[in-house]
């Protein structure tokens, strides 16, 4: 049963190509080019030729069939091939047949075919021919009548019968002019099922609009005709037919550089109407897609595809292309002017899959190195990727530079990867340093700040990068050409990555201010209170040397509570919120906290000797005791990655 659904996934799909194809074409000719060319030519006098505004009309016919076979239904789509292949076989058949008349008119002879031997080879072969052809008429329609298939036959029948050659090539029209009548007779009697099923269709789009509305109509339409994959496709056969054509054409070899040029122009040539274009937009989404999907399982194996992320599916980089070629004016450029314009925009699109795959790597790399995995081939594999990330888009700017001269443009187009490769430094640095404080037996202090000016530099220079785009982008406006895309581009690029990134980049620096503030608010606890209270630090699950006491007389590691802060603004237990006090607010707080602290010291001593009565309750205390320090290292490390994650998200953004 799967093989039979991936056989009608492929038809959906492989039959519908030819109409798009015959689209391409259709919006290729050029109806009054072609009738200035033939006005020119030898065949001005002919009537074909004559009715301008026919042919006109039956171009707009040829769109109209384009788009019926495109949306028809798979199971009358297989039948409308099946009925042209009946076609084509009929034709082959009458081709062979009109052939071998020809054959015996040459020869010239006219006795018995079995007594001649060239004779009876050219009637066996001929027959053969004919019985497959008739044979395979019957398979494909589905009948047992083969006599309907039969009719080129005739000439055979009547050189057997040893019928005069002149009255052969009679009968061998005759045939044709049968076949054509049985062909015409079939058209007939089913004249009326396109209308039929143009009537059935818009009272089924008519139902479904009215019980679900026009979107769902479209998304229905959009899924059943696969149309991503039929794009795809089309240009695929698109761009082979392009490749050999160039091959089959020259007999030199190619060098290096002449294959890259001959890659770009095939692109180019493969991207001059709407239709190539969109294939192709869906092309480089597909691959995206297939570079993303290598990434996750090169860094996770299977897991990699237990939790799927939507946004990397290849669509920002299909959608990326449209844009550019689109706000370019890529379809109506030169073939040249349109390759080298197309290697900056597959260089755009090639650096947004490269910070795809930072995007995929970057919590994987940073997860891995405040874990406890001991992998050595985890560790490799993402310490070899993040190095291919650091390299790779450096050299893709260098080769750049080579083939363009360096302007402010340009300047900003290969920005985004030296960003990539920034990012991708500071993520190694970052998994260096978990990795240091894994090896050591003691944390180290101010890690997260650490971690944070290096997110911030990267975030800076971000931000600085899409003012000069914004910038440049408004002087081209302003003292260039204006356009309505252009400038809608600018308005979307500064709200986006630049109005919101200054936003949210602020309000992260507002959020660690404040939290610093509350942490220096809050009493510090002194030695007699920490043996009072002989607990471990609820966040960090290590001892504490030193703490303090929140408003709710809960003792927490300063550095443990500032880390919690960045993430809400409340007690880590009781949930209690936390607000600044004043220095006098403060010393009384203290003192509260103090005798409270007392008084929970008391308490803890009475609830000591009651459990010092119970060995077993005693055990088991110790043993969670144990177990709570030996997982102090990895939750410590986890902690401090929870809190770099939520730091490095807001004060990042959305980008278009």
């Amino acid at each position: 049963m799967a093989v039979k659904d991936r056989v009608e996934a492929v038809l959906n799909v492989g039959l519908r190509v030819p109409s798009i194809m015959l689209l391409d074409v259709l919006y290729r000719w050029d109806v009054s080019s072609f009738f200035q060319k033939i006005q020119r030519s030898s065949l001005s006098n002919n009537p074909l030729f004559q009715y301008k505004y026919l042919a006109l009309y039956l171009h707009y016919v040829g769109y109209i069939l384009s788009l019926v076979l495109l949306t028809l239904p798979r199971q009358h789509l297989v039948k409308l091939y099946l009925y042209v292949v009946t076609a084509l076989l009929l034709f082959a058949g009458h081709q062979v047949s009109r052939d071998y008349v020809r054959s015996e008119l040459d020869s010239g002879y006219e006795g018995p075919v079995y007594l001649e031997p060239l004779s009876m080879s050219r009637f066996t072969m001929a027959l053969i021919g004919q019985l497959v052809v008739c044979t395979l008429c019957s398979c494909v329609m589905q009948t047992k009548r083969i006599w309907l298939f039969s009719a080129h036959l005739l000439p055979l029948g009547a050189r057997l019968c040893l019928v005069p050659l002149e009255t052969i090539v009679f009968i061998n029209r005759f045939s044709m002019i049968f076949t054509g009548l049985e062909v015409i007779y079939f058209l007939a009697t089913n004249l009326l099922v396109p209308y039929n099923l143009a009537k059935t269709a818009y009272r089924e789009l008519a139902q479904v609009v009215e019980v679900y509305g026009l979107l769902a109509l479209g998304m229905s339409l959009w899924n059943q005709l696969v149309l991503p994959v039929l794009f795809m496709c089309f240009w695929l056969v698109l761009f082979a037919l392009q490749i050999y054509t160039y091959f089959s054409t020259r007999d030199q070899p190619t060098s290096r550089e002449r294959l890259l040029f001959l890659f770009l122009t095939s692109i180019a040539e493969c991207c001059s109407t709407p239709y190539s274009l969109l294939g192709l937009v869906f092309t480089v989404s597909f691959i995206a897609l297939g570079v993303l999907t290598l990434c996750k399982f090169y860094l996770q194996g299977y897991r990699a595809f237990m939790n799927d992320n939507t946004m990397h599916r290849g669509m920002t980089e299909g959608i990326t292309l449209l844009i550019l070629a689109v706000q370019t004016g890529l379809i109506e450029l030169q073939v040249i002017h349109r390759a080298f314009l197309l290697s900056i925009i597959l260089f755009i699109v090639v650096a947004s899959i490269l910070q795809s795959m930072l995007e995929i790597a970057d919590p994987i790399v940073l997860a891995l190195g405040a874990s406890r995995d001991k992998s050595l081939w985890k560790h490799f594999r993402a310490v070899s990727l993040c190095l291919f990330l650091l390299i790779f888009p450096a050299y893709m700017s260098y080769m750049i530079c080579q083939f363009f001269h360096m302007d402010f443009w340009l300047l900003i187009i290969i920005s985004s990867s030296i960003l990539t490769s920034l990012q991708v430094l500071g993520t190694l640095l970052i998994y260096v340093l978990f990795m240091v404080e894994e090896f050591r037996k003691a944390p180290v202090e101010n890690m997260d700040e650490v971690i944070y000016y290096v997110n911030g530099t990267y975030r800076l220079l971000e931000f600085l990068v899409a003012v000069c785009v914004v910038c440049y982008g408004i002087s081209e406006t302003v003292f260039g050409e204006w356009s309505v895309m252009g400038s809608t581009i600018i308005l979307v690029h500064s709200y986006y990555n630049v109005w919101l990134r200054a936003q949210l980049g602020w309000q992260s620096f507002l959020l660690r201010r404040d939290a610093v503030n509350k942490i220096k608010s809050l009493p510090t606890a002194s030695d007699a209170q920490l043996e009072q209270y002989n607990d471990i630090c609820a966040i960090c699950f290590q001892d504490m040397s030193s703490a303090v006491i929140t408003p709710c007389s809960h003792f927490f590691h300063a550095g443990c509570l500032k880390k919690w802060l960045y993430v809400q603004e409340s007690c880590p237990l009781c949930h209690a919120q936390l607000k600044s006090q004043a220095p006098a607010a403060s010393a009384s707080n203290s003192e509260t906290n103090q005798s409270s602290a007392g008084q929970e010291g008391a308490s803890d001593e009475n609830k000591d000797k009651t459990q010092s009565e119970d060995g077993d309750d005693d055990e088991e205390g110790s043993a969670g005791q144990e177990e709570d320090d030996g997982a102090t290292s990895s939750s410590s490390s986890s902690f401090l990655l929870l809190n770099t994650k939520q730091t490095e998200c807001c004060s990042s953004s959305p980008a278009v």
